[in-house]
Formats: structure tokens, sequence, C-alpha cells
């Protein structure tokens, strides 16, 4: 290498050392001046400020109804969080009751639960094996009383507070901390849907209330009240076994659907929670906060029915069933107090209104429901959805699935008579409901006759020559006896009396009173609301299978439709619904067939000697249906079916109506009515019926 070269790398080397030996005294200057001359002053404000993440909760999706009404939606509220922070237990003990006092001043309610009362000492759990599993898990004596484990709480959160109603308000407060957890980081929920009022003096005396937040997040809210609560459904606080299975997508303190849509389409409506940074003082007074990560509201979710149907079908079904029970109707006070109804699209099987009586209000779940309001619930059964998850004898109305066994069997034709002039001559001997000392009989009538004047000799005689495993075959084709497959959770198979059934079940050989019995809707018989709804349907559209759905779309906020088979695959594996027991085929079936069934469906309500003409006489439109009285354990009490479609000659809706203790099915067939006078529109008449003119209605009508 020549010495030109040798020089001129020196020289660079020498830069570069030179550059590195000034970089490295800059730094240690720096060091210098941050750890030596600002050190106190930096570390001061170091430790007096806190950075904590907080959780952005993301709106809920919108449940709305066919046409865009929203029937659940968010709002934005206001909710209390409190943190930890380094202040001793006695601040904290009365940070707490300053909040308690000031939420309860504006009459904001807070989260409580404690399960131990004061004045007098009580557990709140209802059994002793529930109070001793408590015990164990807060780690205190299985034989202590009330009394001895408010005291033992008392000691472990050291309240001095002497006054044991305020002592009992700290101790839930500072229980929902043990239960939830509790630290710098990760906060409790002490009051969600606060008051305004209450929001901006907590903010304004914010030292007085060291370690809370007031953040902003969305509020469930049920516009409409308590309309089409059973289908709606609720949400509630996650428990702990939840919260252990969806760690990573769920927080402690979370909302989760618990019944009806809220449920079935959890994983669609629950949004993506964002994140909030906050800098909090040592003494817990925030400085500054600040949104790191957007919330993403969840899907939206449209169902099939309409709003405005759906509140005219839940108020006339109530103003039916308190006819009903203070006699308005037949003269005669029943016990009426619960009761169902479905309207369903007879070509599509969508569902356009489903009730369920009596209702509840499900935002109070959200907001948390008050235990005097949940006992009555509880009392009343309020939440139970008896159009999909109770399962009844049908009556009468099961005589359409009967005439489809005895016509397409070819053991009846529609000019094939029975005479009805007295009991039945077999079996039992049982009479016709119209049978009395005045009224022998009905005399003789044909298939659609039967059906019109709702006869049970014809329908006897129809099971004695089929028997009993041939309606129940037709019966199962129609999807009797098995579940619709709607997207709610607890739906009800019901059963289709059988020989295979009795057998299985009571190991006994079947009789021909059962037979008999079974003919006309009643033996082990027994169907939802929403099962008859379906079978209605196929009657009307000429057998043609439907799938039963409350589900319209599901689209995301960027407005986006989700996939239906998507969506059904979802709900099935949700709900434990295999198609296989839910689905039902064509019924193939001879067009004199149906024609002779709703020709005497027609007869029902649109002839004089229907059984329900003198409740649709006035109806402005021809409709075909059926009534059915049906026995219950209690022979004094008669539950009351109506099953229908309209218009007849172009049919558009199914529409059943059930209400228990109803006396006969010709005193729940009003329900219907007023149904069909909202769906298609019609004015209201004054009717005036003459009860005296309706006769004696038996349990078999």
């Amino acid at each position: 290498m020549k010495p030109k070269e040798n020089r001129n790398e020196r020289i660079r080397y020498n830069v570069l050392t030179v550059f590195i030996l000034l970089v490295g005294i800059i730094l240690l200057a720096q060091l210098f001046n941050l750890q030596i001359i600002h050190g106190k002053e930096y570390r001061e404000t170091s430790n007096t400020r806190l950075t904590r993440e907080s959780t952005v909760k993301a709106a809920r999706g919108n449940i709305t109804d066919c046409t865009g009404n929203k029937l659940v939606t968010t709002k934005m509220g206001f909710s209390l969080e409190l943190y930890k922070t380094k202040i001793d237990t006695q601040i904290l003990n009365n940070t707490i009751l300053n909040l308690v006092k000031l939420l309860e001043k504006n009459k904001d309610t807070y989260v409580d639960n404690l399960p131990i009362t004061v004045k007098p000492y009580k557990f709140k759990q209802k059994t002793q094996e529930e109070q001793k599993k408590w015990k164990k898990e807060m780690a205190i004596d299985e034989n202590a009383t009330a009394e001895e484990v408010f005291k033992k709480l008392k000691e472990k959160y050291d309240i001095q507070e002497k006054n044991v109603e305020n002592a009992r308000k700290i101790m839930a407060i500072r229980y929902e901390t043990t239960i939830e957890g509790f630290s710098n980081i990760k906060p409790i929920t002490i009051s969600r849907d606060i008051s305004r009022k209450s929001a901006n003096q907590v903010k304004e005396q914010s030292s007085k209330f060291p370690g809370t937040s007031v953040v902003t997040e969305p509020v469930i809210e049920y516009p409409y009240k308590n309309l089409a609560s059973h289908l709606l459904g609720y949400v509630g606080k996650i428990n702990q076994e939840e919260y252990k299975a969806k760690k990573d997508t769920y927080q402690m303190n979370d909302l989760i659907g618990r019944e009806g849509i809220q449920y079935t389409l959890e994983e669609y409506l629950k949004g993506k929670d964002g994140i909030r940074q906050i800098d909090m003082a040592v003494d817990g007074t925030i400085t500054e906060e600040y949104i790191s990560k957007e919330a993403t509201a969840g899907n939206n979710v449209a169902l099939t029915i309409d709003a405005n149907l759906q509140k005219k079908v839940e108020d006339a079904l109530e103003k039916n069933i308190k006819k009903i029970a203070n006699g308005e109707i037949d003269g005669k006070k029943h016990e009426a107090k619960e009761g169902a109804a479905v309207v369903m699209n007879i070509k599509t099987g969508d569902v356009l209104a489903i009730a369920s009586y009596p209702s509840y209000e499900p935002e109070l779940f959200a907001k948390g429901i008050s235990s005097a309001k949940l006992k009555e619930y509880e009392k009343n059964s309020n939440t139970y959805n008896r159009a999909i998850s109770s399962a009844y004898a049908p009556g009468s109305t099961f005589k359409m699935a009967v005439a489809t066994a005895a016509l397409e069997t070819g053991e009846f034709t529609t000019n094939t008579l029975v005479t009805d002039n007295g009991p039945y001559p077999r079996g039992h001997n049982p009479v016709c409901w119209i049978y009395t000392d005045r009224h022998y009989g009905h005399g003789a009538l044909n298939i659609s006759n039967a059906i019109k004047h709702s006869c049970n000799i014809f329908f006897y005689e129809i099971g004695y020559k089929i028997g009993i495993d041939k309606m129940a075959e037709y019966a199962s084709q129609y999807g009797l006896g098995k579940k619709t497959g709607i997207e709610l959770a607890g739906e009800s198979a019901g059963i289709v009396a059988s020989t295979k059934y009795k057998k299985e079940t009571y190991h006994e050989e079947w009789q021909l009173g059962e037979t008999l019995s079974a003919a006309i809707g009643q033996s082990y018989n027994s169907f939802t609301p929403i099962q008859m709804a379906r079978y209605i349907c196929m009657i009307a559209n000429g057998g043609k299978a439907v799938d039963v759905s409350v589900i319209k779309a599901v689209t995301d906020p960027e407005g986006n439709t989700i996939s239906k088979d998507e969506i059904n695959k979802k709900v099935n594996e949700k709900l434990g619904i295999k198609e296989e027991e839910s689905k039902v085929k064509d019924l193939k079936l001879k067009s004199e067939t149906l024609e002779a069934i709703k020709k005497g469906m027609k007869g029902v309500t649109s002839e004089v000697g229907g059984t329900a003409y003198y409740v649709f006489s006035d109806l402005d439109m021809v409709i075909a249906g059926k009534t059915g009285s049906a026995e219950t354990a209690d022979k004094d009490k008669v539950n009351g079916w109506y099953t229908g479609f309209a218009p007849y000659n172009n049919p558009e809706i199914a529409v059943v109506v059930f209400i228990e203790n109803a006396g006969s099915g010709g005193n729940v067939a009003e329900t219907a009515k007023e149904i069909m006078r909202e769906y298609f529109g019609m004015n209201a008449k004054k009717v005036i019926e003459d009860v005296t003119a309706i006769p004696s209605v038996s349990i078999y009508n």
C-alpha cells in the first residue's frame, strides 16, 4: 500500500474516533443532567403520574324490525368506575360511602351483589348449600351466622363506620372489588347509566372522590319497552364460568346475551372494545385521558317481525285474556293468566309477530334489575316464552291432520258420511261436545262439515278405522311433534301420540280409548304454538314446507350483509339444532284432500253453524280457521286454541292463538280477529255479541 493511502486511512480513523468520543461525552452529560442535576425533580414528576389503560366499551349492534324500527339500540350514558390508588383504607371507605350517598341522592343505582342483609341479618341465598359454598369461597366458617359473617367482612375491609346500614353500603362495593378483581389498571364499575347530575358532581369534586373516573359508554336501550320481550331477550352481567371460557373477548364487567335474539346472536351483536389511556396522580386525581384505540360497534340485526303488528298482537292477547278472566266473553270467569300468539308468512315461514303473555321489561336486566322485580317475574314466569317452549294438547285444531290421514289413506273420501246421533258405540262410548239432554248430535256429516261443526263422533270413527300410527305419521309430516328450528333457545319438540311413544315412555300397550282421545287432539298429543303455525301454513299453501325464521338479515357496521348460510350454521351450532330434526318436506297431498280440509275451515269462521262464526261474522273478508278446546289435568280447566289463515282464496298469513284456562277455543278467537284487522288494515266495527246464543261448549270443541 502506498504511503499516501495509509495517511488517508489514519485520518478517517482519527475523525471517527473523535466523533464517537464527542457523542459519548454528550450522552454522559445528558445522563448526569437527568440523574444528578434534575433527578429529584423528574422522579417526583414520574412518581406522581401513573398511566392506566381503561376499556372503551363498544356499542352492541341494533336490533330492528323488518321496516327498520329500532327495537334494541344503544345510547351514550355515563358509568362510574373505581380504581385502586395509593390511598389508605379509611380514605377508600369514606370515598365509597360518599359516592353511594351521592348516587342515592340523585336516585341512581349502584352495584350490590353482597348476599347479606342487615336489620335483620339474613343470607340472600335460598339454600344452606348455596350459603356454605359462598362462605367457603370467602374463607369463612361454613357454620357462621349472617351477623357473624358481616362482622368478619367488616374486619376484613377495616370498615370503621358504626352505622350498620352505611357499613353495609361500603361493604357491598368492597365486596365487588374482591370478586371482580381490583387494581391500579383494572377498575370496577360501581354504577352504569348514571344521571348527568351525578356525573358532573363526581367530575367537579374529583379531589373528594380519589380513584374514580366517569366514563362515557354505550347503554342498552329498548325504545318500545316490553314489546317483543321474549323474542328480543335480555343481557346480563357475565358470570365467572363464562368469563373463564371467554377471557380473550370479554372482560369481567361485560354484559352478555342471556335470552332471545340477544343470546342467539351474541357473537354478532357484541362489538370490539377500544382502549382509553388515563393519566392519574397517586392520590387518584385524573390529569389527562385520551383514546388510543377506537371501539367498533357490533353487527346490526334485522328481524322478520313488524313492530306495529307485534304491538297489536300483544295488546289483543292481553285484552282477550283479561276479558276471559272477567267473564266478559261467555259469561263465566275463567282463571286465564297466560297465553301466546304467532303470526306467520304462509309462503316463507317468516314470523311476522310472536307474543307470550305475561311479558317483561328486558331493559331492567341491563341496568340491574331490583330483587323485588326479579321475584315478581320469577313468580309469574314472565320471562318464559310460551310460544316456543310450552307444548299443549291441541284439542280440535288437530282434526285437520287427522282428516288428512283419513283421506290420503283412502279409508275415507270427501263424500263419506258419518252419523252423529249420540254416544260413540266403541271404546269408552265418548260423546260429541254438542251432546246434551236437549241436543242429541250433529246428524250425518261429510269430512268438511265435520271440521266446520267440530264433530267428535266423525273423528272417533276416523281413529277407529285408520289407527293411531297412521294419524301420527301424517301429523309428523306436518311438522307436529318436532322443533321448527326457530332461532331461539328453549324450543320444545312436543309429542305426537303413537304406540311407539307410549311403549318407549311408559312400557305399556296402546288402547282403543287412547286412539279415540288422540283423534280429537288429546291423549299424549302436545304441540307448541310455533309448531301449530307451521302446520297451518302447510295446509294453506298446498302442503309446501316452510323454514321458520325470525332473522331477516345481519349486517356489519359498514353495511355489508352477512351470508344467511353462515348465520344459520352458527345459530344451529349454538342452539344444538340438527337440521334433520326440524326440517319438513313438501306434502304431496291430493288436491281434493286439501280442498276438503280448507272448505271445512272456511265453514268454521264464515258460515252459519261454524264454531267461530259468531266471532268473525262481521269481518270484511273470507277466512279459514279452527277452534280447539283441550282438556287439562284439572277437569275444571280447559285451554283454548284458535288456528287459521287469511284470506281464504289467496292466503298470506297464518294466525295461531293459545290461552291457558280460556274455557273454550271460541273464547280466544277474538284475538285472531283483531290481528287480522291490523294486518289487512280494516276498520274495526262495533261488534255486538249475543253470548246467550252460543251453545254450551265442551272440552272437545
